[in-house]
C-alpha cells in the first residue's frame, strides 16, 4: 500500500491524541466506495476495529437515504445517518428525524429558473429531492447513471415546477461538462448570499444546492455535541471533496483522502492514499489503531 502523505498545509499542531477521538465520520462516494460502489474489505475490517475499541462510526453524504442506507448497515453504524449534505439527519433504526432544512419554495422556483435559462437547459440534468424521492424533468443519459450508481429510481414529471407545493430537500444539476458545473457555482455564489443558499459540488460533475444553515460541518457538530455530548476534540473526520470541507475543518482530526482536490487537502491534518488504496483503513490505523 503506498504510504500516506502528510499534508504540507496541516493543522497537526493543533492534533488532538488519537486515544481522545470517540466518533469517527465518513463520507462515502470517493471515501470509503470508490469505482466498485461498495466498500472494500480492507476498510471495513479497520472501521470494525476501530467500533471494537468502542469509537462510534457516523456517515455524512450528498446521497439520499435511501441510497446511503445499504451503506450503513455494511459498516453496522448505529448514529443517526446524515445525507444530502446534511440537511436530512434521521435515524435508521428509529425513524427518528433530527433535522430537516429544506430549499424555500421562492429560491427553489428562482434556481429553477435559472437553471433552465434557454442555454442551460439542454445541458443540464436537474434534480429535485422532496420527501427522500428523486423528481427530474425527463430521463437523460446522466441521470440514467447517477440512477445506476444510487440504486434508486427518479420520477419524471415533465415540468418540476409541479412539485413545489413541497420545498425541497436538495437541489442538484448533472453535467458530464465540468467547466459548466464550475460556472454555475461561480455565478450563482455571485447570486445568492451564503445566507440565502449553501452552494457546492460534491463531484466535479455535480452542483448542489440546499438550505443556508446546510452543510457538512453543523451536522457534523450536531452529532457530537448535540447527540453524544462531546466535542471537536473528540471527533475524526475522512472525506474527499469541497462538500466534506466544513466537516474537516471542525473535527479535531480532518482527513482528506489522496483523490481529493488540492483545496480540500489544504484544509485537512493529513492525507491519505486515495480510494482505491483503501485510504480509510490507512488512516484508522494511523490515528485510531
Amino acid at each position: 500500500m503506498q504510504q500516506p502523505v502528510i499534508s504540507r498545509q496541516s493543522r497537526d499542531s493543533a492534533l488532538p491524541a488519537g486515544n481522545n477521538i470517540q466518533l469517527l465520520v465518513l463520507d462515502i462516494d470517493g471515501t470509503i466506495a470508490g469505482h466498485s460502489n461498495a466498500i472494500r474489505e480492507p476498510v471495513k475490517q479497520a472501521v470494525q476495529a476501530a467500533q471494537a475499541k468502542g469509537i462510534q462510526v457516523a456517515i455524512a453524504t450528498g446521497r439520499m437515504y435511501q441510497s446511503a442506507l445499504r451503506f450503513y448497515r455494511d459498516l453496522g453504524a448505529t448514529l443517526p445517518l446524515m445525507v444530502y449534505q446534511g440537511a436530512l439527519i434521521k435515524c435508521p433504526h428509529t425513524d427518528t428525524v433530527h433535522r430537516h432544512w429544506t430549499v424555500p419554495q421562492a429560491l427553489a422556483a428562482e434556481l429553477l429558473d435559472y437553471l433552465e435559462q434557454p442555454e442551460l437547459k439542454s445541458r443540464l440534468s436537474v434534480h429535485f429531492y422532496i420527501d427522500d424521492q428523486l423528481y427530474v424533468r425527463e430521463m437523460t443519459p446522466d441521470t440514467e447513471g447517477y440512477l445506476s450508481r444510487s440504486t434508486i429510481k427518479a420520477i419524471a414529471v415533465g415540468d418540476l415546477r409541479s412539485t413545489l407545493h413541497q420545498e425541497p430537500t436538495k437541489i442538484l444539476a448533472l453535467t458530464e461538462d465540468t467547466e459548466l458545473i464550475d460556472t454555475l457555482l461561480i455565478n450563482l455564489r455571485q447570486r445568492y448570499a451564503p445566507t440565502d443558499l449553501y452552494l457546492t459540488k460534491s463531484v466535479a460533475t455535480f452542483f448542489e444546492a440546499t438550505n443556508p444553515l446546510v452543510n457538512k460541518g453543523t451536522a457534523v457538530q450536531y452529532i457530537a455535541e448535540t447527540h453524544l455530548n462531546l466535542q471537536a476534540e473528540n471527533v475524526m473526520v475522512i472525506g474527499d471533496n469541497f462538500n466534506d470541507l466544513e466537516m474537516i475543518q471542525y473535527a479535531g482530526i480532518g482527513v482528506a483522502m489522496g483523490n481529493a482536490p488540492d483545496g480540500v487537502k489544504a484544509v485537512a491534518n493529513w492525507v491519505a492514499p486515495d480510494v482505491e488504496q483503501d485510504g480509510v483503513a490507512a488512516a484508522i490505523e494511523e490515528f485510531l489503531l
